[in-house]
């Protein structure tokens, strides 16, 4: 057995095999990078995205110039999401580790695995949050003021799978903060487009959520955690189209008040086509076909990034 088969055979069963991090990550370093989902880029991604939406709609409405305005902004963006999702990660695994010790899906994660200590995770995970302090002191006083809030958000979501049915809604809070933060970022402060991109973001998470729960729902119910998946059911793609709905329509409003020019509603409707074709295309009781729709979201990420790129032509 090589390796790279060994490690995959040790490695949780929702890990992306062909990932680097079993490739190429020396021994120390494997299961730390495990740990925040470093073989998994999506939740990256989706933590991202709405960072830079935010970096480029403010800078359009301020009259930046050239196609790419604030490049170094989106690069301290987006090194502060990878360790803060991966923070975030690690956060939650320490919440969860009892629970994931009884599913087979996550049974082999490195903390209820045994292959990261309880001690070492809280050294790792303050580690990850010192590295996203140093980011967020490059940025402006008040952008420093949001960003620290959005430490209450990060702490108390993973305990609301234990309290309420809409964890989703609380995820929804946090991934896209950075809507609000990528404005104040550019500007030092937060004006009406940044607050719309953030809801039509919230609901936006809602929806992909949603679909990436009904992977777990039955380990969900055995475990007592809840998720709008379950709160759904067979109503879900109602559900799911109505947040979609409503991320496009808070994206159209965040442009017309950005002020934002024609092109870009031509291309946030092939955004929202996008979304259509997850519902159509949605199957709450196939784990591959929902995992996989979860992750196109990235497509929709960059469809809206292109959106607000062009859209000031």
């Amino acid at each position: 057995m090589t390796k790279l088969e060994d490690r995959i055979k040790k490695a949780p069963e929702d890990t992306v095999k062909e990932s680097w991090v079993h490739r190429l990550s020396p021994d120390f370093a494997w299961a730390y990078l495990q740990l925040m989902r470093a073989d998994r880029p999506i939740g990256t991604w989706l933590l991202l995205w709405p960072c830079l939406w935010s970096i480029m709609l403010a800078s359009h409405f301020y009259g930046a110039t050239g196609i790419l305005p604030n490049w170094d902004l989106m690069l301290l963006f987006a090194i502060g999401a990878f360790v803060m999702r991966g923070a975030g990660c690690v956060i939650n695994d320490l919440w969860d580790r009892e629970a994931d010790a009884l599913v087979e899906r996550t049974k082999s994660r490195p903390l209820p695995s045994g292959r990261v200590s309880v001690q070492a995770a809280i050294i790792f995970a303050s580690i990850l949050s010192l590295i996203g302090l140093v980011i967020l002191l490059q940025l402006n006083r008040f952008t420093q003021i949001v960003g620290a809030l959005s430490l209450i958000l990060v702490v108390t979501y993973p305990l609301m799978k234990r309290i309420t049915y809409w964890p989703q809604l609380m995820l929804g809070f946090t991934f896209n903060w950075g809507a609000l933060m990528g404005w104040a970022a550019v500007s030092g402060t937060i004006e009406l487009p940044a607050v719309l991109l953030y809801v039509g973001g919230i609901f936006w998470t809602l929806g992909y959520d949603t679909i990436y729960a009904h992977q777990d729902k039955e380990d969900d119910v055995h475990v007592g955690v809840k998720s709008t998946a379950l709160r759904f059911g067979d109503q879900t793609d109602t559900w799911i189209s109505a947040f979609y709905w409503a991320t496009f329509l808070f994206l159209v409003a965040a442009g017309w008040f950005a002020n934002m020019g024609y092109s870009y509603y031509m291309f946030i409707v092939l955004a929202a086509i996008h979304l259509v074709y997850q519902v159509i295309n949605l199957d709450i009781n196939d784990r591959e076909k929902c995992l996989k729709l979860f992750k196109s979201n990235h497509q929709f990420g960059l469809f809206v990034f292109l959106s607000i790129l062009f859209g000031f032509f």
